[in-house]
């Protein structure tokens, strides 16, 4: 055996990964593989259903993979369409084969309308940047995807859908005033983990998609202008190169939860040693058995 292989699902289409390349940032499968490959002893396989028809690179499908993550999107899941399709397809074939599923931000919303529930327009507008005093409900202070995360924090985020009614098997961990923030979520044979947020994102990728997004940030308020717009990009890049600026903490109400990266990403971290290791072990141990 091998390390454990982890199949990551990439949201978006390849002209919005190209776009947030062009911006400064990374694509979208890619960054999220780095990320998991840099928190366990895992190796990552990248699909794209947004671009074309899925072929999955283990020969024996999805029960081939020790876990499953679904990335961030600019896709709007109520928009429908067979690039949507294919993923809400995946999502329900991995509930099936009751391989570890977790998911961020748009992951969140696919498990959750692939399991019966409904995603809207949030109707509280976008959230974009920091989601503000995300806090743990009793569940969420015991589960085990938030091991080591303070009860109240702050996360990279950047969304305007909201899950409008949860399906059965839902349990919520975490909300603010935007919403639910993240659950977890039994069905079929399977377990997700999921987040609103991008505890993947560095402060390079949210800095790209403000260049990404541009005019319609302004358009929705979150910024009065271009030049307040350019000066939050450069806080931001400022932030990666020192994310325990004094000054900009201050300035944007920033904590431990975005500026220690072991923090940052504790739930990822969290899956991982807690969920697909010890799939990856039990799946060993039945093969060679």
């Amino acid at each position: 055996m091998g390390r454990p292989s982890v199949l990551v699902i990439d949201g978006n289409r390849l002209s919005v990964r190209e776009q947030q390349v062009a911006a400064g940032g990374s694509p979208t499968g890619e960054a999220y593989a780095r990320t998991l490959e840099s928190l366990a002893a895992v190796r990552c396989d990248i699909v794209r259903p947004a671009d074309g028809a899925v072929r999955l690179p283990q020969a024996a499908g999805l029960s081939g993979y020790d876990g499953v993550a679904i990335t961030g999107s600019a896709l709007n899941v109520y928009d429908g369409g067979v690039h949507i399709e294919r993923q809400l397809e995946l999502a329900r074939a991995t509930f099936a084969a009751g391989v570890p599923f977790f998911g961020s931000c748009w992951g969140m919303q696919v498990a959750v309308t692939a399991a019966g529930g409904q995603v809207r327009p949030n109707p509280r507008g976008r959230e974009f940047g920091f989601g503000r005093r995300i806090e743990l409900n009793d569940a969420g202070r015991r589960h085990p995807m938030f091991a080591g995360k303070p009860t109240v924090f702050e996360a990279i985020t950047v969304h305007r859908d909201d899950i409008a009614a949860l399906p059965a098997g839902a349990v919520p961990l975490a909300s603010n005033e935007m919403g639910l923030q993240a659950l977890e979520l039994r069905h079929g044979a399977g377990v997700f983990w999921g987040v609103q947020y991008h505890p993947e994102y560095t402060f390079d990728e949210i800095a790209a998609c403000a260049v990404r997004y541009g005019e319609r940030l302004i358009e929705d308020g979150l910024f009065a202008g271009r030049a307040e717009l350019e000066g939050f990009v450069v806080d931001l890049r400022a932030l990666m190169c020192n994310p325990r600026d004094r000054r900009l903490a201050w300035k944007h109400g920033l904590g431990p939860a975005v500026q220690d990266e072991s923090v940052k990403l504790a739930e990822l971290r969290n899956w991982l040693e807690r969920q697909v290791l010890p799939y990856a072990q039990r799946r060993g141990t039945a093969l060679q058995s």
